[in-house]
């Protein structure tokens, strides 16, 4: 069993991700850091953004919002979540954040366990509005994108 060290990781090392809408940062993740049961990221989602619906067949995603004002629809019930509060996704529960308020919003995810691989991960079930894809009327992906 290969053992770690400890190590902080500052957001700016992350990369943004905005495939799904927001920006999403993945932090302590696998590669990063040698995460063995799950993987934790901040995102990052400006007003009017949303993160597109998705799934994950593998993990439970675990949600603390730090700031800004969301709805959250979970299997197509809308929720309105705000700051110090939590969330737990259970398996293959479809969600989609939205920023409804004025300000940018800020939620901790954290993901586990993880899937056999990346790409079992995450399941799209709609193409996010702000991207390239949806614009052109393409399909949504499939992939094990974070989050």
């Amino acid at each position: 069993m290969t053992t770690h060290s400890p190590r902080i990781v500052d957001l700016s090392e992350s990369q943004p991700n905005t495939r799904r809408g927001g920006d999403l940062r993945a932090l302590l993740t696998p590669t990063a850091v040698g995460a063995t049961s799950g993987f934790m990221g901040l995102a990052i989602v400006q007003p009017g953004e949303r993160i597109a619906e998705h799934y994950h067949p593998y993990s439970e995603e675990f949600i603390y919002v730090v700031s800004g004002l969301l709805e959250v629809d979970l299997d197509g019930e809308t929720h309105q979540m705000r700051p110090d509060q939590g969330l737990l996704i259970p398996l293959n529960v479809r969600h989609r954040f939205r920023n409804v308020g004025n300000v940018e919003a800020r939620m901790v995810f954290h993901l586990g366990p993880l899937a056999p691989r990346p790409e079992l991960g995450h399941v799209d079930t709609e193409a996010p509005e702000n991207t390239a894809a949806a614009e052109e009327g393409r399909p949504p992906e499939r992939s094990g994108a974070v989050s």
